[in-house]
C-alpha cells in the first residue's frame, strides 16, 4: 500500500469521481485510476461500484474512506505544525447546531481573530450532529442534553428549562403557565424524531402518566416555529433559544422540572486539529 494510493482513492471519494480527482491532483484520469486499482487489486478489496461516469463507494470503501479521512488530517497537523508560527490560520471550520443562537458569540470572535477562515454553519438534531462529528464531516457540533461519550470533549454553555410557546391570543392566560395534561389537549407541534428537546418533553410526560401526541412533527426548530406562528399548534423549546417574537408568547410548563443544557462538543482525537483548537480556545474566553 502507497501514500499516492491511498491520496488518490481518498480523493476520488471526497469529490465523487476520477476526472474531479484527477484535476485536483494534478494528474490524468488514467494514472488516478491505475493507482486505484492497484490498491484494490493488491489487497482483493472492492472499493468502488463503476456505473458509468458515476462512482459509489462499497462499504469496504466507506470504512477506509473514514480511517483516510483521519490519516490525512494528520498529516495536515503535521504540516501545520511545522509552520505554525510563520503562516496564518486559515482554512474551513464546519459547525453543525442544534441552534447556532448559542455560538453566535463565540463565531463573532472567532471571525475577528481569524479572518481567513471560512466557517460553514448549518443545523441538526443531536443524533444527526454526533454521526456527522464521527464521520468527519464536522470540526465542531453544538447539542443539547445528552450523556457525554468516551469519544467526545465537550464545554458546557449552560442550561435552561424546557418552555412551551404558541401564536400570541391562541391560549387563554398563558402568564399563568399550563401543565402537561392541559397541553396535552392543544395540537402540538414536535421536532423530528432525534431532537433532544421532543425526547425530554416525552419522557417527563411519561413520567407524569401524560400521552403527549403530535399533531404536526416538523424537521428543525426554525420551521416548527414558523408552524407555531401560523397558529396551527403549540411548540416546545429550550428557554435560552426562544425567540422573543410579537407574534409569539411563551407558557411555563408549571409541573416539568426538566432543564436542557447546551454544549459545544468535538471528537477527543481531534483536539489537537488547529482549528477546533482555536475555536475552543475562544469558547473558553
Amino acid at each position: 500500500m502507497r501514500h499516492s494510493q491511498l491520496r488518490a482513492f481518498h480523493h476520488v471519494a471526497l469529490l465523487g469521481g476520477f476526472s474531479r480527482a484527477a484535476e485536483a491532483l494534478l494528474l490524468s484520469q488514467p494514472a488516478i485510476s491505475e493507482q486505484v486499482r492497484n490498491l484494490e487489486q493488491d489487497h482483493d478489496v472492492l472499493l468502488f461500484t463503476r456505473e458509468r461516469k458515476h462512482v459509489r463507494l462499497t462499504p469496504a470503501g466507506e470504512h477506509l474512506f473514514l480511517l483516510t479521512k483521519q490519516y490525512f488530517e494528520i498529516e495536515q497537523q503535521a504540516r501545520e505544525y511545522l509552520s505554525e508560527q510563520s503562516s496564518a490560520t486559515e482554512g474551513e471550520l464546519r459547525i453543525i447546531a442544534d441552534s447556532a443562537h448559542h455560538v453566535t458569540e463565540i463565531l463573532s470572535r472567532f471571525r475577528s481573530r481569524y479572518p481567513n477562515v471560512m466557517v460553514s454553519l448549518r443545523t441538526g438534531n443531536t443524533d444527526e450532529i454526533m454521526a456527522e462529528l464521527r464521520a468527519y464531516n464536522t470540526e465542531i457540533g453544538v447539542v443539547g442534553s445528552m450523556a457525554r461519550p468516551k469519544d467526545i470533549d465537550a464545554f458546557d454553555l449552560g442550561s435552561s428549562p424546557i418552555i412551551a410557546f404558541a401564536a400570541r391570543g391562541t391560549m387563554p392566560e398563558p402568564e399563568k403557565g399550563m401543565t402537561l395534561s392541559q397541553l396535552s389537549a392543544y395540537p402540538l407541534v414536535f421536532r423530528e424524531v432525534g431532537s433532544k428537546t421532543r425526547a425530554q418533553i416525552i419522557e417527563g410526560a411519561q413520567k407524569r402518566g401524560v400521552k403527549l401526541k403530535p399533531a404536526i412533527v416538523a424537521e428543525g426548530r426554525e420551521v416548527v416555529r414558523e408552524i407555531v406562528i401560523s397558529g396551527a399548534g403549540v411548540g416546545f423549546v429550550s428557554q435560552a433559544e426562544y425567540s422573543h417574537d410579537d407574534r409569539l408568547e411563551q407558557i411555563a410548563i408549571t409541573d416539568l422540572d426538566i432543564l436542557m443544557s447546551e454544549s459545544i462538543v468535538h471528537l477527543s482525537q481531534r483536539r489537537d486539529v488547529k482549528l477546533i483548537r482555536a475555536f475552543m480556545e475562544l469558547a473558553l474566553l
